[in-house]
């Protein structure tokens, strides 16, 4: 049976996600007086979703962990490696959902497990649509933006450095950002 048979029976439609617009971001406390932000610069997965049920669907994202960036190649170097995101040991970051919940209008929670660091820990997404249009070449597009905090030492990423201020050089709470752009499959 074709992958397109399979989801028509089931009322799922796939989606694709377009890594060209699509922005996976982060922000921490540094040295406890600012926020430094990045991002992830590859991603890809696929949404399965119902517009008859919008709680029913299903969302799997995978990020190349190595393809981290927050515009300081020292930094970015240092969380490559094994004091933080150990990228030879643990190359992708992944999210797989749950359920789907608290679905009003274009808003709901995308409740998923987040694996990071080899470490998997169940996280609650705030998602909006953003709509959907016809690109100029035939296919349909969907926008969504999606927004979580984490802990760090939640999945392992303790690394730190005390100040003599007080405090710690890497907050351990981080902010997540989406911008995904799908592409009907």
């Amino acid at each position: 049976m074709a992958i397109a048979e399979a989801v028509s029976q089931q009322g799922l439609t796939t989606w694709n996600v377009d890594a060209a617009h699509t922005h996976v971001a982060f922000a921490v406390r540094h040295l406890m007086i600012t926020t430094v932000k990045g991002r992830f610069d590859e991603v890809s997965g696929t949404v399965r979703s119902s517009d008859a049920q919008p709680a029913k669907g299903d969302v799997d994202i995978t990020i190349n962990a190595a393809s981290i960036d927050t515009r300081e190649p020292q930094r970015d170097a240092h969380l490559r490696s094994a004091d933080f995101l150990d990228v030879e040991k643990f190359p992708t970051i992944t999210f797989k959902s749950r359920r789907i919940t608290d679905v009003k209008g274009g808003n709901f929670t995308l409740a998923g497990d987040l694996t990071i660091h080899g470490v998997t820990r169940e996280v609650v997404l705030d998602v909006t649509s953003e709509g959907r249009a016809k690109d100029p070449w035939g296919g349909e597009r969907a926008g969504f933006t999606a927004a979580t905090k984490i802990k760090r030492s939640d999945f392992g990423l303790t690394w730190n450095q005390a100040l003599e201020t007080g405090g710690v050089l890497v907050g351990d709470e981080v902010k997540i950002s989406l911008d995904i752009e799908l592409l009907k499959q």
